[in-house]
């Protein structure tokens, strides 16, 4: 089972919930010359919706928000594991996390339909170096 598994940064922000926030949001970021590792929009109030991005380049990220007055939370730490996408690739990771007796605060993941699949695991910050001596790293 091949996988690469990678101390990553995210921020996030909230908008209104309604149609276009998240177009406007990542285009923003486009504009900025921002790469994105991933993305992940949830609604967190009736009216609200919480905007999570994975800088590729968590400094350029943060000095181009500061430049326009863009508002993030962050930087905060996860895993993004990408690799093979075979049986069992995840349960392999959450062993070795539950192995060290850290709890997994939150997971998504997704496949790209070619045999390889993307995954994010986000740990507590207390726990979160004891989840990466885990993980090997």
């Amino acid at each position: 089972m091949e996988f690469k598994i990678t101390k990553v940064e995210y921020f996030h922000t909230t908008v209104a919930d309604q149609p276009g926030e998240a177009y406007k949001f990542l285009s923003q970021l486009a504009g900025l010359g921002i790469n994105l590792l991933a993305f992940t929009a949830v609604p967190v109030g009736p009216s609200v919706t919480q905007l999570t991005i994975f800088p590729n380049d968590p400094a350029q990220l943060r000095h181009e928000a500061a430049k326009i007055g863009m508002h993030l939370d962050g930087p905060h730490k996860a895993f993004l594991v990408q690799g093979d996408d075979e049986l069992g690739a995840l349960a392999e990771i959450h062993r070795k996390i539950y192995e060290a007796h850290v709890n997994v605060y939150s997971a998504s993941g997704v496949t790209d339909g070619q045999g390889s699949f993307g995954y994010i695991v986000y740990i507590k910050s207390n726990d979160f170096e004891k989840a990466a001596a885990a993980l090997g790293l």
